[in-house]
């Protein structure tokens, strides 16, 4: 027969499952919502002249291509800066780095960056790459901003992912002779890859999204040919498109370029974040044995 504190365990047990899927629920259909909104508002202006035609200041019927390379363009070479640096400040914190009163410093500092607003880092990309490095408005000092907004973040990931991999794999490794580096390189980082590529996605997906910090370092405009690879050109992005046209553009067909930049933005991050994800589960099963 159940004591009293266990049919009362019991009674608070069902009452937290039930409260957990009413939140887990509430959530889809807030979100399933505003994907509705968003998408509902903005499919039909995207035609192929619309996502990869040339914009038009004064006429209607311009289109984004530009801006979704731009999108794209520094996405990338954010990523080139902010990877090498985040993934190896990563796997020295969590492999080479003593516990002392630095190490707890500079982890005290990633998680306080990791947390700044992001039109922070879009002025103080301006004051420092627009300025004083003398970038000017361009993809470059865009890029490097947005790879200060995600090297917290990238930082972070990595030292948890590996981490969380079980000592037993690095204590093998050891046993068998390898290295530390042989060890990070054919142990720690395989096991980890998972949690490392969900880490790099949902930070391309957030700078994907990101309009603040370009505003400040990228500008509001793009350049004459389309693609523009001239990492000094300006490069205006596809959120920073979505955010001139509804504030300060003069097109007579302003809403429906807006409505239609927020349908493809957020098509865009979902099928980014769906080509990332599935290969991180596939590979995540390999490593595991299917389990």
């Amino acid at each position: 027969m159940q004591s009293k504190s266990t049919r009362r365990n019991l009674l608070f047990d069902k009452a937290a499952t039930v409260l957990l899927w009413v939140v887990g629920i509430l959530i889809i259909l807030i979100l399933g919502w505003f994907l509705y909104k968003i998408l509902g508002a903005g499919i039909r202006y995207l035609t192929p002249k619309f996502i990869f035609g040339k914009p038009s200041e004064i006429r209607a019927g311009g289109g984004v291509g530009p801006m979704l390379f731009n999108s794209f363009y520094v996405l990338f070479l954010s990523m080139v800066v902010a990877m090498p640096i985040g993934l190896g400040a990563g796997v020295y914190l969590a492999v080479y780095a003593k516990q002392n009163r630095f190490t707890n410093l500079v982890r005290i500092s990633v998680e306080a960056l990791s947390s700044v607003p992001s039109i922070v880092f879009g002025l103080f990309g301006a004051l420092v790459f627009v300025n004083w490095m003398g970038f000017k408005f361009s993809i470059l000092a865009g890029a490097l901003s947005l790879a200060l907004l995600n090297l917290p973040v990238l930082v972070r990931n990595t030292e948890e992912a590996l981490r969380a991999v079980p000592e037993s794999y690095w204590e093998a490794s050891l046993a068998l002779g390898s290295t530390r580096w042989q060890a990070i390189r054919k142990v720690l980082i395989p096991a980890a890859l998972p949690a490392l590529i969900t880490g790099i996605t949902l930070v391309s997906g957030r700078a994907l999204g990101e309009s603040a910090i370009l505003i400040y370092t990228a500008g509001v405009s793009v350049a004459r040919n389309f693609p523009e690879f001239n990492v000094m050109s300006m490069g205006e992005t596809l959120s920073v498109h979505l955010w001139y046209v509804q504030a300060s553009s003069l097109v007579p067909d302003a809403k429906q370029i807006a409505q239609g930049s927020a349908a493809l933005l957020v098509l865009v991050v979902l099928a980014f974040n769906l080509l990332i994800a599935l290969p991180s589960r596939y590979i995540s099963k390999r490593f595991t044995g299917g389990k």
